[in-house]
């Protein structure tokens, strides 16, 4: 249905997102009028939204678990903690500590004993845990929980024996191999705290990060991997070390197999090999339920770095509970988390998430396209039995760039393949359908954050929710959830109005505790500007059944002339169009209108229309689906747009450059120099 723009009226109140509908523009200088994107559907929809005042439709189950975690947070996580083993119960389920909540008080576990020891104790140990796949080194291998119980309790005594204890910190610098894994959970085994830096991150950020965690031990890998080259790691790390202030006692190597073996400095660096050779296992140690499992740094750091940190228990909770009540995931099926364990997907859903449940995990070395082409989903989803995929919609923009047909998928049979589920940025309709089509499974979008660690909303289709939602939407509120939208003055909107996507307090399990050292900017960055709730910082709106479309961060909304657009509305508008195969869109200063949009595009292979007539339709086809108002008239048309190991657009780094602005390119951008090659464009164009 085509967007209308429509008044949003609020609740009570005025300003900001969602203000009422002014008259025509101010004169410059009179302060900007405002406007609210409305967003497709039926008109005249009133009332405040959120989850709790909305229709929270779908299967009976759902509507069941939603209320009863609303209404009684207690009882309904405490029903959902017993399926988690505690070497001792906890005294209160919930406490309130503003602005963070505490699940599980005094309650005493360990995360990998739930992960892998109590699987063999139930008679699992012979079930695949792991599965790695490489095709960066023509590599397969299947792991048992019995042996990943082998290698995991070996490494924590090694770390023991060379000082490693309870609260200490360890930083991992691997690659995607299953040694990266083992580390995660030997860190949890004894209680350290371990923080998983990207193998090949730059040095400066990387010594940025170890002066700020302080590790007693790095643990690192000789090589990465990448499509046609290798990355050595330590010579990064050596410098790493050298430029920053803080030097860990210890760095424990691994030597990838059949490569060159990096020498050892002496005094300090440890073989893996040869530690593990001589290691005695170790057992795990309880922790209480508050006690930090990891620190993953985030994007958006200013002064000290953002260090989201993961409290034990709510955590492991709150992922057991998720594998079959959102992803509908029996123990024992192989799921596929098709993203890098630097990112909090992998942490909650390469590793635990799926360990925890029973699930055997694929670990994939590889990329969507390149490695070697884009069928290689399509072959790992066959060869290894895959029910469930997730992945980003980058991803599957890259196979269908590469393979628009997807011929090279048509060979493999997918006949356990069940679900695939998208996130990490918002999925414009063109690649749902698409994604439908060719891998002829229900394609679901949902949305979390690196802070919530599990989704805040999802087709929880474990719990009965539909697998055929509308296009666009990101789901449901996941039960312990209550999203609402907000204006800039904490009143509520009516449905399809743009706002502030905020979560009342508290909190769910699993969500961070706070930051790392800096606790201050924990209060003040997510729960100052609107006090009772979580600010998630992005912008978004929902509708009558209680669907939320998460549109873009909040500071990509973008001011033409009073009107606040959504950079991700115009995208996808333009990604409908059926010759644009990727595209982010950013706010250009303009003299008149403050800002207009300009959208920056790479076009599908085998167009044969010239760029001027693509651009012509694209104008024609956003003035059709959203509306003059948008003032969307310009668009450069590059090779390739800038991307996070995650799939996601650096759009703050993008606005900056189109606006002859310095910009920062962060470390976790796959590839710096596509953005000389759009500053080149756009100098041919003015």
């Amino acid at each position: 249905m085509k967007p209308s723009w429509l008044q949003c009226r609020k609740v009570t109140g005025a300003g900001g997102l969602g203000g009422p509908l002014p008259g025509p523009p101010q004169a410059r200088g009179a302060g900007p009028a405002r406007r609210a994107y409305v967003a497709p559907g039926p008109r005249g929809a009133l009332g405040g939204r959120g989850c709790r005042a909305l229709s929270v439709g779908g299967g009976g189950e759902y509507r069941t678990h939603f209320a009863a975690s609303v209404a009684d947070p207690e009882r309904f996580w405490g029903k959902a903690a017993e399926q988690i083993s505690w070497y001792r119960p906890w005294t209160k389920t919930l406490e309130n500590r503003h602005p963070s909540t505490s699940w599980f008080v005094e309650g005493m576990l360990n995360i990998c004993y739930n992960a892998i020891d109590r699987h063999i104790e139930n008679g699992k140990g012979d079930k695949i845990a792991i599965i790695y796949d490489s095709p960066v080194t023509n590599t397969k291998a299947t792991i048992t929980y019995k042996e990943v119980l082998e290698q995991v309790s070996k490494l924590a005594g090694v770390l023991v024996k060379h000082g490693v204890q309870k609260g200490d910190t360890v930083v991992i610098y691997m690659p995607m191999i299953p040694q990266a894994i083992y580390t995660m959970l030997a860190c949890a085994r004894i209680g350290a705290i371990h923080s998983l830096i990207f193998g090949g991150f730059a040095s400066k950020e990387l010594s940025t990060r170890i002066d700020h965690a302080r590790p007693k031990v790095v643990v690192t890998a000789s090589f990465g991997i990448e499509p046609g080259r290798k990355v050595e790691y330590m010579p990064l790390l050596e410098e790493a070390l050298r430029i920053g202030q803080h030097k860990p006692d210890k760095v424990l190597i691994y030597n990838r197999p059949n490569m060159e073996t990096v020498p050892l400095a002496p005094g300090r660096d440890l073989d893996w090999d040869e530690e593990m050779a001589k290691a005695q296992s170790h057992d795990c140690v309880p922790v209480l339920s508050e006690h930090p499992l990891y620190i993953l740094y985030t994007s958006g750091t200013t002064g000290l770095p953002k260090g989201v940190v993961r409290p034990t228990g709510g955590y492991a909770v709150m992922l057991n509970w998720t594998m079959s009540s959102i992803y509908g995931l029996q123990p024992g099926e192989v799921w596929w988390a098709a993203s890098d364990l630097g990112w909090v997907v992998g942490h909650s859903y390469i590793c635990y998430g799926p360990l925890l449940h029973g699930n055997t995990t694929v670990l994939y070395e590889g990329k969507p396209v390149g490695t070697p082409d884009a069928g290689a989903y399509f072959r790992v989803l066959a060869e290894h039995g895959v029910a469930a995929l997730f992945t980003a919609p980058t991803a599957i923009r890259a196979i269908r760039q590469q393979d628009p047909g997807a011929a090279l998928g048509k060979q493999y049979s997918l006949t356990r393949f069940k679900t695939l589920f998208v996130a990490g940025e918002r999925c414009d309709v063109e690649t749902l359908e698409w994604s439908k089509k060719v891998f002829r499974v229900p394609v679901l979008d949902h949305w979390w954050q690196t802070e919530t660690g599990s989704p805040i909303t999802a087709s929880c289709i474990g719990l009965g929710n539909s697998k055929t939602p509308p296009p666009g939407q990101a789901g449901k509120c996941v039960p312990g959830y209550n999203v609402m939208i907000l204006d800039d003055n904490m009143q509520k909107l009516k449905a399809r109005c743009l706002g502030n996507i905020v979560v009342k307090l508290p909190l769910p399990p699993g969500a961070f505790s706070g930051l790392w050292k800096n606790q201050e900017a924990f209060k003040h960055l997510y729960f100052e500007k609107f006090p009772g709730y979580y600010d998630t910082m992005d912008a978004g709106y929902m509708d009558e059944e209680g669907y939320l479309y998460v549109m873009s961060r909040v500071d990509d909304v973008i001011n033409v002339a009073g009107h606040r657009i959504s950079a991700g509305a115009i995208e996808e508008s333009v990604l409908s169009h059926g010759t644009v195969a990727d595209c982010a869109v950013v706010g250009k200063e303009d003299p008149l209108k403050g800002h207009v949009p300009l959208a920056l595009c790479v076009l599908k292979k085998g167009i044969n229309t010239t760029e001027e007539q693509v651009l012509e339709e694209i104008v024609k086809h956003v003035r059709q689906s959203i509306g003059p108002v948008a003032a969307f008239r310009n668009a450069v048309f590059v090779k390739q747009l800038p991307k996070t190991r995650s799939g996601k657009i650096p759009r703050s780094a993008l606005s900056a450059l189109v606006n002859g602005k310095p910009y920062k390119v962060t470390p976790t951008i796959e590839d710096p120099s596509i953005f000389r090659h759009i500053e080149d464009v756009l100098k041919q164009g003015s």
